[in-house]
């Protein structure tokens, strides 16, 4: 169901290991919202942790936080494989998570989360599970909590690039129910669950990260 992965794909590394290009490419100027926007947070679950790449990268860089990552179960060996590989003593082992069926899993990490991330899912999900998501995502996040959303978005109504969309037709393509989202649509998703947008940034690849935080009480 999740793949951090903007075109949905995988290759495999010359050391064997499943390995996503676009997780490789957009690692650093992520890392750098994340820096900017996780100062005063601590437990962060991670929505669609993919490959792990994004994991094993940040964790290390972040280590005032907890990086909690999670994932559909067939997905986690890819990611046990990666922190195995590259282990921080502030990461942990992936915990099931299906939209399908699951509520926002228990942390490990003996607190709360008090922020999400998730990287490219938005458009590979159909719109009931982002949702899904929302809901889930506001009803457990606490007061300040954040929500950082990364991928591609259409902004009034078209798209911000000839390559979105291209990428919007080959994902309606393979599954009619996914495509790039529009951002008004997700603005108004996030306001009916608590959620509040306080800054956006443009990132490279014409894709964007919007950061939503809790602002009232459910």
């Amino acid at each position: 169901m999740f793949n951090n992965n903007s075109d949905n794909t995988q290759s495999i590394a010359p050391d064997g290991m499943p390995f996503s290009q676009a997780c490789e490419n957009n690692k650093a100027p992520i890392l750098d919202v994340l820096q900017k926007e996780l100062q005063e947070h601590t437990y962060v679950l991670e929505v669609g942790s993919g490959t792990g790449q994004h994991s094993v990268y940040f964790a290390p860089r972040l280590p005032h936080l907890q990086w909690q990552t999670s994932d559909v179960a067939n997905n986690h060996p890819i990611i046990q494989a990666w922190q195995n590989r590259y282990p921080a003593p502030n990461l942990h082992a992936p915990v099931a998570f299906d939209l399908t069926t699951d509520s926002i899993p228990s942390s490990t990490m003996g607190k709360p989360y008090d922020a999400v991330f998730t990287a490219n899912t938005l458009h590979i999900i159909s719109w009931s599970l982002v949702q899904q998501l929302f809901i889930l995502v506001g009803d457990s996040l606490p007061i300040n909590g954040k929500l950082i959303v990364y991928g591609p978005f259409n902004e009034n109504g078209r798209y911000t690039s000839a390559s979105n969309r291209q990428f919007d037709i080959s994902l309606r393509q393979r599954d009619a129910g996914s495509g790039i989202r529009h951002k008004e649509d997700i603005i108004a998703l996030a306001n009916a669950h608590h959620l509040t947008l306080i800054t956006q940034y443009q990132m490279p690849a014409n894709n964007q990260i919007l950061v939503f935080q809790k602002v009232t009480a459910n």
